[in-house]
């Protein structure tokens, strides 16, 4: 018996990069998986690839949430999993050079989205007594790099949320984790406009299916416990903080 045979999941960011990495380590075990994504035609071919349910969505849309949620709990009737995985660097530069529209952008992508997911998650496995919330922050929540701060800002304050939940939910028998990964082979250079990295690199940083079993991990220890917190770390890259 495959280890989440009966678990409904929700991805977001699920078209790319550790999202889809993270849907197809849920679905290889078993689990009903739907991918979110605002791009629809990609989002659609990768859902047929792996095998996942497909719902165009924006993360930050409260009125997208409310639908995704309609839809999953009609179709399936609960929700064992949420991952809040979308995210995005948006802006990758020094402050003053900054729009006020990518401070914004990358404050809601990379923290509100995952807030008003768990929101709707929480409500969903409280009645349950049932349930893992994991939230895809970055090692940039606890380190300072130049030209990060924004993306930081946001990703430190989805750490700090997912603590929280994890001690408001406790209670209900539903576990909350943060994930912090640092660098990712997942062409997230590639989207914030910042170089990549070498293919040397690359190959020994984490991958998507490195990530997806981490999930998997996570969503399989036994009920009665729980990783608040995890650090995934790939050994070729030094840490120098400040």
């Amino acid at each position: 018996m495959k280890k989440l045979e009966k678990a409904v999941a929700i991805v977001t960011g699920g078209s790319e990069g550790f999202g889809k990495g993270i849907a197809q380590a849920l679905l290889a075990e078993g689990c009903t998986v739907w991918i979110t994504a605002r791009r629809a035609e990609k989002l659609f071919d990768v859902a047929e690839e792996i095998g996942a349910k497909a719902l165009v969505a924006d993360a930050t849309s409260p009125a997208d949430w409310d639908r995704v949620f309609a839809t999953v709990l009609a179709e399936s009737g609960r929700l064992d999993i949420l991952v809040n995985n979308a995210g995005g660097g948006i802006a990758i530069s020094p402050i003053s050079e900054q729009s006020d529209e990518d401070i914004v952008q990358s404050i809601q992508v990379n923290l509100v989205a995952a807030i008003l997911g768990s929101k709707r998650a929480a409500k969903v496995m409280q009645a349950q007594r049932s349930g893992t919330i994991i939230s895809v922050s970055s090692v940039c929540a606890v380190q300072a790099w130049e030209g990060w701060g924004i993306y930081a800002a946001a990703k430190a304050g989805l750490n700090q949320f997912s603590k929280s939940l994890y001690v408001e939910l406790r209670p209900h028998h539903v576990r909350a984790t943060v994930l912090v990964p640092s660098w990712g082979a997942t062409g997230f250079q590639e989207s914030s406009h910042i170089p990549s990295f070498e293919e040397s690199i690359a190959a020994q940083a984490i991958s998507p299916q490195d990530m997806g079993r981490v999930v998997v991990d996570i969503c399989t220890l036994p009920a009665h416990l729980v990783v608040p917190e995890l650090t995934l770390l790939p050994l070729i890259q030094e840490i120098v903080p400040y």
